[in-house]
């Protein structure tokens, strides 16, 4: 599977697909109770949008490093992906597309960052796990994602779903706080502008990497100065 050319849609309603098949039907129903609910709270809503002014933030990656947003947008626009965790596989398989995408990313002058609640060891099995060639950066609390409007709490019914199942999300993120990001996508301007916004509550739903890359201005030339600010930035994960 051409992960760059086949529509990420696609693949996650095969993933959809194949949970149907084997997954017992009362099971499937909380899962639906909760989208649902998610959906009719107005959690789309919230979400902040194309023109408002991005939030700053710092966050470490899985190295401890620091990656600020000031930085990375001082180089280019900056596109940022909020996902749920490495035991999700529709933010598995999404992350997987934006990898394959990394060489447009840079042909258009742009960077990536994926953002999630985990802790820095768990974004490191993440980012091993899937050969992520990007930042995955912890958000603890979901912080920086509730400022991106993007935020809610797991219901009960839900933490006892996911415990069923052995998804110990408590554990992966390191607080029992059972909050998490809608899965949310991104464009950011070098003025801090939103450039492009989505977020869905159906998780099973996500947008396509080439509408957001649509979104960017055109490409403006830096020649090896702005190679040579690409790669600090990206620490370790400077390769195409």
């Amino acid at each position: 599977m051409n992960l760059a050319v086949d529509r990420l849609q696609d693949q996650l309603d095969e993933i959809t697909a194949n949970t149907r098949l084997l997954v017992q039907a009362e099971r499937l129903a909380v899962g639906e109770r909760a989208i649902e609910e998610l959906f009719l709270s107005g959690a789309e809503s919230r979400i902040l949008p194309v023109g408002a002014q991005a939030p700053s933030f710092e966050l470490l990656d899985f190295t401890g490093k620091g990656v600020r947003s000031c930085d990375l947008v001082a180089l280019g626009p900056l596109i940022i992906s909020f996902f749920r965790g490495r035991w999700c596989p529709y933010c598995a398989t999404e992350l997987e597309a934006w990898r394959e995408l990394q060489g447009e990313v840079r042909q258009r002058g742009a960077l990536f960052v994926a953002i999630s609640p985990q802790t820095m060891r768990h974004n490191d099995f993440t980012a091993d796990r899937h050969g992520l060639t990007f930042p995955v950066l912890s958000d603890p609390g979901c912080e920086i994602a509730a400022s991106f409007g993007l935020v809610y709490t797991l219901p009960p019914y839900m933490q006892k779903h996911y415990r069923s199942i052995l998804v110990n999300i408590p554990l992966v993120n390191g607080d029992g706080s059972w909050r998490l990001p809608l899965p949310g996508t991104y464009a950011i301007g070098q003025d801090g502008t939103v450039l492009y916004a989505a977020a869905h509550a159906d998780f099973r739903v996500r947008p396509e990497p080439q509408t957001v890359l649509a979104s960017l201005p055109p490409k403006q030339t830096g020649g090896m100065k702005t190679m040579v600010a690409l790669r600090a930035a990206y620490g370790h994960a400077d390769q195409p």
